[in-house]
Order: structure tokens, then sequence, then C-alpha cells
């Protein structure tokens, strides 16, 4: 998906460059003018030889312009890991993990739950049981845990993301799967917080009330400047994807308080610390 919003991007700045309007883009490859649309928008793959063909419309022969391109429509096509966790994986999640994984920075709230990049394997258990309530069969229960723990590998990852994630505290005092469970959870977070690209901080509950009174999210920035910051707030049956200009500042300035009414990240470890230490 983000191949393909990079090079939507780059077809419609050639577009709107040589004046070219969508419907006339749309009858150079037999395509109507909503198909440009939505090209240009990344929601849907493109034929290499369909770009071939707007690259030469917009006036683009030179090899070493159009190959860059034209791999980007070849590459566009190809299915990332989380694919082949499709048999769990809802439609709306999958844009996510995407997106996710190609991520400069990652800024999360949570609340109820401790982030899934963060997850031990006995607490994404305790979790995803927890939420079906058991309904789950034990092979789909696995695989939804084994999905979580390779979005893990992110984080050690060659181009890993800055992980920026504030906890509020609530989400340490419920005890998924009891106390051992959450020993073990916590001890992970401590290991996390080490991490020279993750930074942890916990609103304690001495803070009272504060700025989140929407509730968890998460803001996504990238290093391409063709990729806008996106708000991600997931919901019980999907997931909204904000990217207008207002309202990620909006969710920034939320992100921005919380940070101060946080623990820092030292505190933030004592807190921790503590807390496995009279669980």
């Amino acid at each position: 998906m983000v191949r393909r919003i990079l090079l939507g991007s780059q077809l419609r700045r050639l577009r709107e460059a040589c004046g070219v309007t969508r419907e006339e883009a749309g009858y150079s490859i037999r395509a109507s003018e909503s198909k440009i649309s939505r090209m240009e928008l990344g929601r849907v793959s493109v034929k290499p030889r369909d770009v071939a063909d707007l690259l030469t419309l917009y006036g683009v022969t030179d090899d070493a312009e159009r190959e860059p391109l034209l791999g980007l429509a070849r590459s566009s096509g190809q299915a990332g890991w989380w694919h082949s966790y499709n048999d769990v994986l809802p439609s709306w999640f999958q844009t996510y993990i995407g997106l996710e994984a190609a991520a400069e920075r990652i800024s999360t709230y949570e609340l109820q739950f401790v982030h899934g990049l963060l997850q031990t394997e006995a607490y994404a258990h305790a979790v995803v049981v927890g939420g079906h309530k058991g309904r789950l069969p034990r092979s789909e229960v696995d695989r939804r845990i084994a999905l979580r723990l390779a979005r893990q590998k992110l984080l050690v990852s060659e181009n890993a993301p800055h992980l920026h994630c504030v906890l509020d505290e609530s989400a340490l005092r419920r005890h998924h799967g009891g106390r051992e469970v959450m020993g073990e959870q916590l001890t992970a977070l401590l290991e996390f917080a080490d991490y020279p690209n993750v930074t942890l901080q916990v609103v304690p509950f001495a803070q009272g009330g504060h700025v989140a009174e929407s509730g968890a999210f998460t803001l996504l920035r990238f290093a391409e400047r063709e990729l806008s910051d996106l708000i991600y707030l997931e919901q019980l049956t999907g997931a909204l994807y904000l990217d207008k200009r207002e309202e990620v500042a909006a969710y920034q300035v939320v992100l921005d308080r919380l940070a101060e009414f946080a623990l820092s990240p030292d505190g933030t470890r004592d807190l921790l610390a503590e807390m496995r230490r009279i669980l």
C-alpha cells in the first residue's frame, strides 16, 4: 500500500504539472476518471503497462526518470509478510500493519492494553483469549499471537522506527493473564525501555484527568515527503485513518501534552520496577 501511495502521488504531481485532467488521463489507459483518482490516492493496484502509458502522456520519456516509477508499479503488487496471516487478519488491519512497517516514527497512546509491539507471548495470549471470551479455536489463537510477535521484529529491524509509547497506568493495573503473566510483561517493558529507538512513558493515576479523553490512538510519520502523517483510530469492527493536516495537528498536541503529564522515561522505569516488585 505504501508503494502504491508513493507511486500515486508522483503520478498526480506529473499529471498536474503538464495540465492533463483526470478524465484525459483515464481515456489514455482505457479507464474512468474515478479510477485515476483511486490510483493517485494509492487505493488500487496499478499495472506497469498503464504507468508506462501515463508517463508517456505526461512527457516523461527518459528511461532514467521512468524506471523508478515503473519499479514502484512492479513492486506495489508484492504481498507483505503479513498477508500470510490473512485467515486471522481483518482487511482494515492489514492496511495498518503495512503503514506501521513503513513508518519512520510511531507515536501511540494506550489506556487498556500494553501496545501490541510491546506485548509478551503470554500477555498477548491472555488478551486474545479474553477479548473473544474463549470462542476462538486454539489454532486461530496461536495464529493471532504469532502475528503479534512477528510485528515486534520491526523494532529490531535494520530501519527500525522510533516508537514513542505513552501508557495510561490503567493498562498496567489490568492483570491480563494473572500476576505471573503481568510480572513477565512488566519485565519485558523494562527491557523495551532500554531500546535506543523506544521511548516509554506512563501517565500515573496521580495526575488525575488529562487531555486524551477521546481514548487510544496512534500517529504514524513517514520519511517519504509524499506520505502524509496519519492518525489511526481502532474500533470494534473497523478503523479510521485521519490524514487532514488539522486533524493530525490536533492529535499531535494531545501527544505533546500527554508527554508532559506522563512520568519521564527514567521515572517510568522506576514505576515499572516498583510495580513488578510488589506484584
